[in-house]
Order: structure tokens, then sequence, then C-alpha cells
């Protein structure tokens, strides 16, 4: 199990805020984090069933991908970016999460790695960070994050409606769904369903299921949980099964991601999203 103390010193090295009432946008959460430690901060970034966007206002942040490729300041975490570390100190960011049926529309489509957010929205990411950045408190940077992803969602093609639903059940089923029958479902064939969604969602609907029954179990695993129950009620073969899962997704074992720093910190700043639909 992991430790209280590693959760309370996790914990205790972030401010983090929250929106005070849920955004009018379905499918879109967002936090903001502040770094109290003057460390270096270096750490393993958990993969997460949503597009992450995340706009700094500290003194640097740097992603580093497993290309070898460099992200500083405003960087998008895509569904499956591979090994990702973030580094830096005196960190200050916003995130925020998409569903990837909002992100489609968001950002043009759902980045799998990690991209500059000025390569997917030019000035406006600009601009955007600087109003951002003006912002007098943190309530005033989720309204106007809200605002400019609204704009974004009302002016842009969403995803198929067969695709969103398609997403949504995975996401209620926590990814032990069969994709065939959900192709009959929605009145698609197998192979139109995996050309649309991967086209728009990013991953095929067999990994983007595995995904969402990872982050399922990751937090399972973070909670307390023994990896021999997670791998029996979470549908995997055996714990074996579980291991190779974790390592393909995370790079690390089991018993690594239930100590990630970034997971324990998920239920103060993401108790209402959860795997967004």
């Amino acid at each position: 199990m992991r430790s209280a103390d590693s959760v309370r010193d996790a914990a205790a090295r972030w401010d983090i805020a929250t929106p005070a009432a849920p955004g009018r946008l379905p499918g879109v959460a967002m936090a903001g984090f502040r770094d109290r430690s003057r460390e270096v901060l270096d750490l393993r970034v958990v993969p997460h069933p949503a597009v992450t966007v995340v706009v700094d206002f500290g003194e640097g942040l740097l992603v580093d991908d497993d290309g070898g490729g460099e992200r500083r300041g405003s960087a998008v975490l895509g569904l499956a970016p591979g090994p990702v570390r973030v580094r830096g100190r005196g960190i200050e960011c916003l995130q925020i999460r998409l569903s990837p049926v909002v992100a489609h529309a968001v950002l043009g489509g759902c980045p799998e790695a990690v991209v500059s957010l000025e390569d997917l929205w030019g000035r406006e990411a600009v601009r955007t960070r600087e109003r951002l950045w003006a912002a007098a408190s943190w309530d005033d940077r989720f309204a106007i994050a809200q605002e400019a992803l609204a704009l974004r969602v009302a002016s842009r093609r969403s995803v198929d409606p067969e695709v969103g639903e398609v997403w949504r059940r995975m996401v209620a089923g926590r990814g032990q769904v069969r994709v065939e029958p959900l192709a009959y479902e929605v009145g698609w064939s197998r192979k139109r369903l995996w050309a649309r969604f991967r086209s728009q969602i990013g991953l095929t609907p067999k990994r983007a299921a595995r995904l969402i029954r990872f982050d399922h179990a990751a937090h399972r695993l973070a909670a307390g949980h023994g990896a021999a129950l997670v791998a029996a009620e979470g549908g995997y073969a055996d714990q074996s099964h579980l291991h190779r899962e974790v390592l393909g997704f995370a790079g690390v074992t089991p018993t690594a991601v239930a100590a990630a720093p970034w997971l324990a910190v998920d239920d103060q700043a993401w108790a209402a999203a959860g795997v967004l639909a």
C-alpha cells in the first residue's frame, strides 16, 4: 500500500485551485497548481484518458517526451504520449483536461503525443496565455479558459455522434467492453467504427478501452488495493496481464504507479471529473 507519508508529502507540495462551480462545458475539467517548494520538480506523468492542456505561468515548465522532444511553456499531452517527464522550478500552471470528444473540436483533433499549444492554436494560444497571465485570480483564469474553449467548440465540427456514443459507453464500462457489439449498436460496421474512431479520437477503439481500463486500475492501486484484486476486478486475465498493461502505458511497475506523486493529488484536483465522457 502507498504510505500515508508519501501521500502527505506529495499533497503538501502543491497549492491546488479548482473552479467554485462546475463549468458549462461538458467534458472539460480544470485545476490550477502552484508549487510551494523551491526544489526542482522532476516527475513521470501517468497516462490519462483525457487530453491535457498545460498553460505555464511559472519560471519555466519543461515537458520531455520519449522521442527526445522538449516543450517549454504551454503544451498539450495526448491520450497516449508514451513516457513523459515534467521538470521545472517554481511551477505555476493551469491544467485543462478535455474528453477526446471535446478535444476534437477544441484542438482540431486529438494528438496522441506531446505537442505545443502554439502549434495547434497559433497566435490565439499566445493571446489566450497573455490574458490568463494577467488575470487577478484563479477564478478569473478559469472563466477566461472557459470562454476560449466555448468559442472553439461552437465554431468547429464535433466528432460523429456514433464515435461520441462509443466513447461514452467505454467510459461507463470502465474499459471492460467489446468493440464489435458497440459498432453494431450504433449501426456501423466494425471497419467503419475503427476508421472513424481512430481519425477523430486519436486511438483505435481497442487501445482507447485499454487506456480507460488502465486508468481505473491505476487509481485503485493508488488507493491501496492489491494488484491481484485490481487485476481480478478490472477485467485482466491475471496479475501478470495487469503488470504488462501498466508497464506498457506508464513505463513502470504497478508498485511504482501506486506511489506516483500525480495520483496522490488527483482526488483533490479532479474529484468531480473522473474519466471525462
